[in-house]
């Protein structure tokens, strides 16, 4: 893996890692950098992690797909873990400010679920080293400069658990610790 996958790959695993604890409703689904789908759940988990609660995050995942092309949006089936795959990082900017996609997003948003523990877990890339090494230091700064509730990444490299980020104090540590695993300082106006 370059360098700059790696930064990537990193920046969003941070993302990922702090959204974990935001369950942040404001936004209903959108693509993800990765290619795959975050819903208006994102990084919420149901707690159960079994089997069942996967066959159902991939039945909501497809009446969710179902939705969109019904209301003129061309969106994938999801593939057997239930990931919506939107293509690459400049479609997936370019369909997150298309209004047609934005609309039909929002009226599709009762089919969506949150996503199983099972499927989170085992849809987390695979960190080296390196990146393991880098999201310690990330947590620690955060959890130093107003984030004192941020997960401590296990093993993997990835924290678990919730966290306030609606603190001034917690958004400064986002803003402080961001460039440590490559995010920017200034991340620019406006959802998008």
């Amino acid at each position: 893996m370059r360098r700059d996958q790696a930064l990537l790959a990193v920046a969003a695993s941070v993302a990922a890692f702090g959204l974990a604890g935001c369950g942040s409703d404001d936004s209903a689904k959108v693509p993800t950098a990765a290619g795959g789908a975050t819903s208006k759940a994102s990084g919420t988990t149901s707690g159960q992690g079994g089997g069942g609660d996967v066959a159902a995050y991939v039945k909501a995942q497809r009446e969710y797909a179902k939705c969109l092309r019904e209301n003129g949006v061309d969106a994938p089936d999801p593939d057997a873990k239930g990931n919506l795959d939107f293509g690459d990082g400049d479609h997936v900017r370019a369909l997150k400010r298309d209004p047609k996609f934005r609309t039909a997003s929002a009226k599709c948003a009762p089919s969506l679920s949150a996503v199983p523990e099972s499927v989170e877990k085992n849809n987390r890339p695979k960190l080296s080293p390196e990146q393991i090494k880098t999201m310690r230091k990330y947590a620690e700064c955060m959890q130093k400069n107003g984030a004192p509730d941020f997960p401590d990444p296990g093993a993997d490299g990835f924290g678990e658990g919730r966290w306030d980020q609606s603190s001034a104090a917690a958004q400064r540590a986002l803003r402080l610790c961001g460039p440590i695993a490559g995010a920017p300082t200034n991340p620019g106006p406006g959802k998008g």
